[in-house]
């Protein structure tokens, strides 16, 4: 039961940053981000939801194991866990940057941060579960194509 109680934990907090960042971010599509001169490989706009849905439920789970392992491993848990909650801060801080501020420059310092604690928070968990690692491989690749993106956009704004 305590496996469950902590899986359900894991998914409500990743889908509240979810929600938060898609509260933020869904009104500024139409308008202000519509305006934005963007790069040619911006994806169109329905594919970020759909994309973001796949990965906020790969880091719960990813967080999830994580915690599952946290008895057997730790020191290495907690530093992993500690690690994940502080990438997910980050993501948690983007879109009220990014499309909240509509702080182009900041965002892009936030999400290379970002994506700098994703890729130390990857190799704490492989040392704890690697397929918790694994799980966060897909929004690693999806965080540096949205850097790329962010990056552009604040060269051609």
């Amino acid at each position: 039961m305590a496996s469950v109680f902590r899986l359900l934990a894991c998914v409500a907090l990743c889908f509240a940053v979810a929600v938060t960042g898609a509260y933020v971010t869904r009104p500024e599509i139409p308008t202000w981000y519509a305006t934005l001169a963007k790069p040619w490989w911006t994806p169109p706009n329905w594919l970020f939801p759909v994309a973001w849905n796949v990965l906020y439920a790969l880091m719960a789970l990813s967080l999830w194991r994580l915690w599952e392992h946290a008895r057997d491993h730790a020191v290495g848990a907690d530093r992993a866990i500690k690690m994940f909650l502080t990438q997910l801060t980050l993501n948690a801080a983007w879109s009220p940057v990014f499309f909240g501020l509509h702080a182009i420059r900041a965002g892009l310092a936030i999400i290379i941060v970002l994506a700098l604690a994703l890729f130390l928070t990857i190799v704490a968990a492989h040392r704890v579960d690697r397929p918790a690692a694994w799980m966060l491989f897909p929004y690693l690749g999806w965080i540096l194509y949205a850097t790329s993106l962010n990056a552009a956009i604040a060269v051609l704004n």
